[in-house]
């Protein structure tokens, strides 16, 4: 989609609600199918028995490594390899665990995100996508603290997963540059993004969950 498509074109009213299921999912699976032969429930079994063995550190339960869903997701990202699949979520898991991304809320991330510097939309896409706006012009580096920034990058990010419908796999991302200056550029949140949010091509914190990324600038109508 071009930039200089409009905000008003790309979101439209939530689509009705497809259970609570989908509600309390912090990670989604991708669509990927297994392969023939093989038993989905078996090569999660094999995964989650390596991490037990191999990461016995990792913490437990929702988005840890004995977690069923979390652990298929990445299967069906690394196309069902078992090696591959192990290492990215030891790397996942290890990251949640250090960045202590259990423990953000809204009231933990509420000074900065009062500023409306970034929101999950209440509306969702044309193809019923959560879409998390980052307004650029809002973002001031040099008065506000960078460790804060990433926490609440995080815990949107979380925020637009937990609205995926059942049946859709990832989230739209819009950056608003409209406004934007030097005072907002930053280059330390920036590799921030792309090390840990957006690193989409090795999958490692959150795999194939950013479906399309889009900008907004000055010229959009």
């Amino acid at each position: 989609m071009a930039a200089s498509c409009s905000f008003r074109t790309i979101v439209r009213a939530p689509p009705p609600p497809r259970g609570l299921a989908g509600a309390r999912r912090s990670v989604r699976c991708c669509s990927s199918a297994a392969p023939a032969g093989a038993s989905t429930s078996k090569l999660v079994l094999e995964v989650k028995e390596r991490l037990e063995r191999e990461h016995p550190g990792l913490p437990t339960g929702r988005s840890g490594r004995d977690d069923d869903e979390m652990i298929l997701w990445f299967l069906k990202d690394r196309k069902f390899a078992v090696d591959e699949a192990v290492s990215k979520l030891a790397k996942a898991i290890k990251w949640r665990q250090d960045f202590r991304l259990s423990e953000l809320s809204e009231e933990s991330v509420k000074g900065l995100y009062q500023t409306g510097k970034a929101y999950v939309h209440d509306s969702f896409d044309i193809n019923g996508r959560p879409v998390l706006v980052v307004v650029a012009a809002k973002h001031f580096p040099s008065k506000q603290d960078p460790l804060e920034n990433e926490k609440l990058c995080a815990f949107l990010v979380e925020k637009a997963l937990r609205k995926l419908p059942m049946g859709t796999d990832n989230i739209l991302g819009i950056f608003d540059l409209r406004a934007f200056g030097v005072e907002n550029g930053d280059l330390q949140f920036l590799k921030f993004l792309v090390s840990s949010i957006l690193l989409l091509a090795d999958a490692i914190i959150y795999p194939d969950c950013v479906g399309s990324c889009e900008t907004l600038t000055k010229q959009s109508r």
